[in-house]
């Protein structure tokens, strides 16, 4: 790679670039010392712990499941070591961890085929560095790439099957293990106890690879790095540094449309603010978790002329069959009207149950129940404002 500025690429160095070039530039071009929020420290120990966990395991070739006891005993001495502090945070990671031993079950230490996997994945003139948090191996022919995601929020079902890091991860298990013919790629959200599952086409990789050399090339040429005002502004470890964010947090606005008739300044002045909501509305957040921490122990906070409080709200389920009974015992109204009145099903709920009948009917049968069902089901269309960049 001879002429390049970078030793090597990765998916961090890649992603940090295409969210804000500044940040990328602080990072590995002025190389600032990076300070770290809590969440990523957060991050960084529930990894380091399940990567212990699980490397014990295969290491004294034991096969059952984790132990709770010695899970915490990891988690104690990774939490000193990282030097993080708060019994909500600790009691956080601890639940995380109970949850993990209990989904992952039976851990046979035969079928973990790598642990903390590093690869050198050459694509064009670059070499893609990274580390594969756990390799599983499902038969003779398929292989689950594991990637832990200690995230609040699940990722939406396009970023899953579009995710760059997972691509990735796809290109360097083919060829760490030539074997391979099907490879499951698994983001596993510890918080939720769920594995959001993708994989990739040829088309897909073929596709992954040129990107990352276009982006990696562009890294190269790059001579201006502005900021890129995000939601993960008030994450960023170079925030500190970054004047956007801190304007940004003053509400600093350098376009003003005059004329509302005139759509192109409309719209220049729209996406302004939207980039400057994103990182308000982040930061709003940070501080309103900050404040919710607090008031675990108290029942109220007044501060700055603003009383704080929360409130329990609750939810109510009720069940079919006793609901109708008693309903109809009050009203006189036989079952069936009383569906007719009340009945709904819940789609969230409904698409669940499609999904898992998937393992055990043909998929044109379940195609079919689909078409069926959205057949039956009232539609309503309310108009939404869309609006996203264009690369």
């Amino acid at each position: 790679m001879t002429g390049y500025k970078n030793e090597h690429l990765s998916f961090s160095r890649l992603s940090r670039f295409e969210t804000c070039p500044l940040s990328y530039k602080l990072h590995y071009i002025d190389k600032r010392q990076p300070e770290p929020g809590l969440p990523l420290r957060f991050g960084k120990l529930i990894h380091a712990v399940l990567e212990r966990l699980v490397r014990e395991a295969v290491d004294d070739e034991r096969s059952g499941p984790l132990s709770e006891e010695r899970a915490l005993a990891v988690y104690r001495d990774a939490w000193t070591a990282e030097g993080l502090a708060g019994v909500d945070v600790f009691q956080e990671g601890l639940e995380i961890l109970q949850r993990f031993v209990r989904d992952q079950g039976v851990l046979e230490h035969r079928d973990v085929l790598a642990v903390e996997k590093e690869f050198r994945l050459p694509i064009g003139p670059f070499t893609v560095l990274g580390y594969i948090d756990r390799v599983d191996c499902l038969d003779g022919e398929t292989i689950e790439i594991i990637d832990y995601k200690s995230n609040r929020q699940l990722f939406a079902r396009d970023e899953v099957d579009s995710s760059l890091q997972m691509s990735l991860y796809d290109l360097a298990a083919r060829r760490l293990w030539p074997w391979v013919k099907k490879v499951k790629l698994t983001f596993w959200m510890l918080r939720h106890g769920i594995r959001q599952q993708t994989d990739r086409t040829p088309e897909q990789l073929d596709a992954a690879r040129a990107y990352v050399e276009t982006l990696g090339k562009q890294t190269e040429t790059a001579t201006q790095y502005p900021p890129r005002l995000n939601t993960n502004c008030s994450y960023c470890d170079h925030r500190s540094n970054c004047p956007a964010y801190a304007d940004a947090l003053k509400g600093k606005r350098e376009f003003l449309c005059e004329d509302l008739a005139d759509l192109e300044a409309v719209a220049r002045e729209r996406e302004e603010v939207a980039r400057l909501a994103k990182a308000l509305y982040a930061r709003k957040d940070e501080l309103e978790g900050i404040l919710k921490t607090h008031l675990k122990d108290k029942d109220q906070l007044v501060l700055g002329g603003v009383r704080y409080r929360m409130y329990a709200t609750t939810t109510l389920d009720y069940p079919i069959e006793p609901t109708l009974t008693l309903l109809g015992d009050v009203t006189g109204l036989t079952r069936e009207e009383l569906l007719g009145k009340l009945g709904a099903i819940d789609k969230k709920a409904l698409d669940a149950l499609v999904k898992s009948l998937g393992k055990k009917l043909d998929k044109p049968r379940v195609s079919l129940l689909k078409a069926e069902l959205e057949a039956h089901a009232d539609k309503t269309h309310s108009p939404r404002f869309w609006a996203k960049e264009v690369a």
